[in-house]
């Protein structure tokens, strides 16, 4: 879809307007095939089959401050990926302010339910099915992974999640996490503890492989930093990555490098897993 075909949404930022423009220039070059998994435009996967399959799946979620954003965002990752032999999709969730929590949450279990149902599509391995995302995204993946109270209703096994690979995630809402402001899309007050992954972790979590730039926003650095930790203290296996000279935009971008040491280090990472 163009994004001129969704329902309206709040424009991106200063901070990221040519960051929009070059995900959604590529997403037209690179394509990839679409379907709902709902009834809104929003409620929708794209994803791309690798043309030599291994069987591992690689779902990512895009950010946009729960406000804005398009799944056609995370389509320039697409080809990293399926040149390793590894299936990609995208999905896509409804916005705030119009939808608030849990919606977005809601509807990326339900795109991952899709791709679950669907894993002959991507000639995959339904047991080898990993989660990621940026940003926003970084959250709902994070906060699908460590729970396991919601598999069940979705018919979905209860480690669904392979492994976690957040990028530039946010992880905390409460007082005290650093956020300048309190996002719209936690609705009526009251909903930070049960929006913030680290305060969710239930059992021993998924591996989790968490990334960050150098010159990312200081808070999430801090946050990423205070969530290792605390998958460790659940007995959880983490491992990290630092993108040098990578603001919160490019940290995303650097995903997309074929050359790059996120793209090897994920391969090796999930090949290990």
């Amino acid at each position: 879809m163009k994004p001129q075909d969704y329902p309206p949404q709040e424009p991106v930022s200063d901070f990221a307007r040519d960051y929009n423009q070059y995900v959604l220039e590529k997403a037209v070059q690179i394509g990839g095939a679409e379907e709902n998994y709902g009834p809104d435009p929003y409620q929708s996967v794209l994803y791309f089959p690798a043309p030599d399959p291994d069987g591992n799946v690689f779902i990512m979620i895009h950010g946009g401050g729960w406000t804005s954003g398009y799944k056609e965002w995370m389509a320039f990752m697409a080809p990293v990926f399926n040149q390793d032999g590894i299936g990609f999709v995208s999905i896509g969730y409804r916005l705030a302010p119009t939808h608030v929590f849990p919606a977005g949450l809601d509807d990326s279990m339900s795109g991952l339910k899709w791709v679950y149902d669907n894993i002959e599509k991507l000639n995959g391995d339904r047991s080898r099915l990993f989660i990621s995302g940026h940003s926003a995204g970084g959250h709902q993946t994070s906060l699908m992974a460590v729970r396991r109270d919601w598999q069940e209703a979705y018919g979905l096994p209860p480690d669904i999640v392979r492994g976690c690979l957040p990028v530039s995630g946010v992880f905390d809402f409460r007082e005290g996490s650093g956020l300048s402001m309190r996002p719209r899309f936690l609705g009526p007050s009251g909903n930070e503890e049960a929006a913030s992954p680290i305060c969710n972790i239930q059992g021993t979590p998924p591996p989790f492989f968490l990334s960050w730039g150098s010159r990312d926003f200081p808070h999430l650095i801090t946050q990423a930093q205070k969530m290792e930790q605390a998958l460790q203290d659940a007995g959880g296996e983490t491992a990290t990555l630092e993108l040098e000279d990578c603001d919160h935009l490019q940290a995303n971008l650097a995903c997309g490098d074929p050359d790059g040491p996120w793209a090897g280090r994920v391969m090796e990472w999930i090949r290990g897993h």
